[in-house]
């Protein structure tokens, strides 16, 4: 996309750990004893700064994207798709026709249909139907456009996530959409990585770090996974024991070796360098700085329902808010455990409310704190998996479903979607997508179109091909644009 793209050079972790052993920060605070940057170089200059605002293709809808991730696959027919002939059909053997030449995870072509055990609402003046697990998100129902007809191709999880994430399901180190973003358009924060992961639940999703890496686009636009605590990012500080004037004279040797090597080669390798030194030193304050909610009120805080200093969902949601005030481009939040096969402890009961009342008072209530501040008109928040669940239920230890890739939800809100809507059906028994069929590789192009960014151009050159997000496939979704 960028005619500098072969100047820019990756950055690895041994540029921040290997090379500067007093302190991530040291070469930065260089620049800021001497009151001037180490470069003096324009801010939109992607040389010395890979993460400078960029423009797209054309006007943005919106400026950030705060990504829900629900790994391991909601139950769209308990939560969003109330199906009365499913109810009807409860415990009978599903057709022939539905499931002919299928392949399943788990369950036999001759599995039980399975209706769902939850009552449902008509919610808000879009008379949008959401399950009794989310009476949150019933408050927000015209605030948001549910899509029921989302499909996907893959039906196991670590592919079917790196699938939504990188529009491959190949561990083949494609980049992922935080990254195609970064490397696109850029960041506006300073003092923060372009791209944040914030993760929740007694584990990681599946996949792991594939998820949000860079691929063969330069490190620099990796995620970056924060943790919970006063030290979100490890190895940040300076190693005690090192004092302001020892690092001083260690910084001034290394930035006069720098700036000598520069001058030499002209090597943009060395100026990127330097710009992440100085990125890191900024977050050595403003990193903390964000992970405290000190200056939030009492009142948000409980709206959210986070407990400071506790990680969780609701944490990680108000933090996202936190981010893309601080101008922070794509946030992921990764919340796990939605994997409800019927073993024990994933039934479609216990375990399904559980999850449910982790995300659903946050999700609702960062919907309401961003519109109250002003700020959902120019943030894209994202909610769902990887994939569904099954009508046939899945008998083992309790009640189940298996992964189900044919028709299942998803919603959207802010930042240029029109809300309030229904978008998609699926047909009578919630098996296969009928109606305005939204796969994958549409949300992904959609996504970057409402970010001023046409999916058909966002390419880069690897071993002699022209990669994209959306591979070769990808169509915008209109009915979702306001």
């Amino acid at each position: 996309m960028h005619p500098e793209e072969q100047q820019l050079r990756t950055i690895t972790r041994r540029h921040f750990f290997s090379d500067c052993r007093v302190g991530l920060g040291s070469l930065a605070l260089a620049s800021l004893m001497n009151e001037r940057p180490l470069l003096a170089a324009p801010a939109n200059d992607r040389q010395t700064n890979p993460f400078a605002p960029q423009q797209g293709h054309f006007p943005a809808k919106a400026k950030n994207v705060i990504f829900l991730f629900m790994a391991g696959g909601p139950s769209q027919l308990d939560l969003f798709d109330y199906k009365p002939k499913l109810q009807e059909m409860d415990g009978q053997v599903i057709p022939e026709s539905y499931v002919k030449n299928k392949r399943f995870a788990f369950i036999k072509r001759d599995a039980k249909l399975l209706g769902t055990r939850r009552k449902f609402t008509q919610c808000g003046q879009s008379g949008a139907q959401i399950g009794d697990l989310l009476p949150h998100l019933q408050t927000v129902a015209d605030d948001i456009c549910l899509v029921k007809s989302m499909r996907t191709d893959v039906f196991n999880h670590g592919p079917a996530k790196l699938f939504v994430n990188t529009g491959s399901p190949q561990f083949m180190g494609r980049p992922s959409m935080g990254a195609w973003v970064t490397y696109g358009i850029g960041s506006e924060s300073k003092d923060l990585p372009g791209f944040v992961v914030l993760q929740s639940g007694p584990r990681g999703p599946r996949g792991g770090s594939p998820l949000w890496a860079s691929g063969f686009l330069p490190t620099t636009y990796q995620g970056v996974p924060f943790r919970s605590g006063a030290e979100p990012i490890l190895d940040l500080a300076s190693p005690p024991g090192i004092d302001s004037n020892r690092q001083k004279q260690f910084v001034d040797a290394v930035n006069d070796l720098n700036k000598l090597r520069l001058g030499e080669t002209q090597d943009p390798e060395i100026a990127t360098r330097i710009a992440a030194y100085e990125m890191a030193y900024r977050m050595q304050s403003s990193a903390p700085e964000l992970m405290s909610l000190a200056g939030e009120t009492a009142d948000t805080i409980k709206s959210y329902g986070a407990e400071p200093g506790t990680p969780s969902f609701a944490n990680n949601c108000l933090l996202a808010r936190r981010l893309v005030e601080r101008g922070v481009r794509f946030v992921q939040l990764y919340h796990t455990d939605w994997d409800h096969h019927g073993n024990a402890g994933t039934e479609l009961g216990k375990s399904l409310d559980e999850r449910c009342r982790e995300v659903d008072q946050a999700m609702a209530a960062l919907v309401k704190d961003l519109k109250t501040r002003g700020l959902l008109d120019s943030t894209l928040v994202v909610w769902g998996g990887e994939f569904g669940r099954t009508p046939q239920g899945e008998p083992r230890d309790m009640l189940g479903r298996d992964h189900h890739i044919e028709g299942y939800t998803m919603w959207l809100a802010g930042g240029g979607i029109k809300v309030g809507q229904t978008i998609g059906q699926t047909d009578e028994l919630g098996y296969y997508a009928v109606e305005d069929k939204v796969h994958v590789h549409d949300l992904q192009a959609t996504i970057l179109h409402l970010l001023g960014i046409d999916h058909l151009k966002l390419t880069f050159r690897f071993q002699g091909r022209d990669y994209r997000l959306t591979d070769v496939a990808g169509n915008v979704v209109q009915k979702m644009l306001a």
